[in-house]
């Protein structure tokens, strides 16, 4: 069965490009999509930020060498990716011998389960942009202090350190700015 490109998803012409003709341009745009992704979703399982972009550049290496394995047939470019992702952290959390999250162990045990809930996936990428376009309402300063705390993990003294900004006024925006995400996110989960 051929997949005609007009009922294709603009990710999976861009997967099957890399597939069938080693795209680099396709490749780069599916790497600039799922690295930002990934690296959330790998951060939310307790994985530090330097070492969820050094499994995130794993992953993307793994995309591009295993495109040929790629089946739009079998599973979503989204679910493939993001399994590709799951087993790379398991793999480095094994290797560490740190203890694996709970929701990991139980992926990790039920081994003879190879596909992806997409629409889990899908469900966590409408989050993710419900997320974005919340965030981009806040007021300016708002939304700066939540992009440094959140996004660039630095600490209210690094914030302090870098804006020059008394901690109060920080503490402030950040609380108001989480108070208005609460509010315009609340019907999400």
């Amino acid at each position: 069965m051929t997949l005609i490109s007009a009922q294709l998803s603009p990710l999976t012409a861009q997967m099957l490009a890399v597939r069938d003709a080693r795209d680099r341009a396709a490749f780069a745009a599916l790497f600039d999509h799922f690295a930002p992704r990934l690296k959330g979703f790998i951060m939310r399982s307790g994985t530090g930020s330097g070492q969820a972009e050094e499994i995130v550049q794993d992953v993307m290496l793994t995309v591009w060498r295993k495109a040929d394995q790629f089946d739009p047939q079998k599973a979503q470019v989204a679910a493939w990716v993001y399994q590709i992702a799951k087993n790379r952290q398991i793999d480095v959390l094994r290797k560490e011998n740190r203890p694996l999250p709970e929701e990991l162990k139980s992926d990790a045990q039920d081994s003879g389960r190879t596909d992806t809930d997409a629409g889990q996936i899908l469900a966590v990428e409408q989050e993710a942009l419900q997320l974005k376009e919340a965030i981009s309402k806040l007021k300016p300063d708002q939304r700066e202090m939540i992009e440094k705390a959140y996004l660039g993990e630095l600490t209210h003294q690094e914030i302090k350190a870098q804006t020059g900004l008394p901690l109060g006024t920080i503490k402030s925006r950040i609380r108001l700015g989480l108070e208005r995400l609460r509010h315009d996110l609340k019907d999400v989960r």
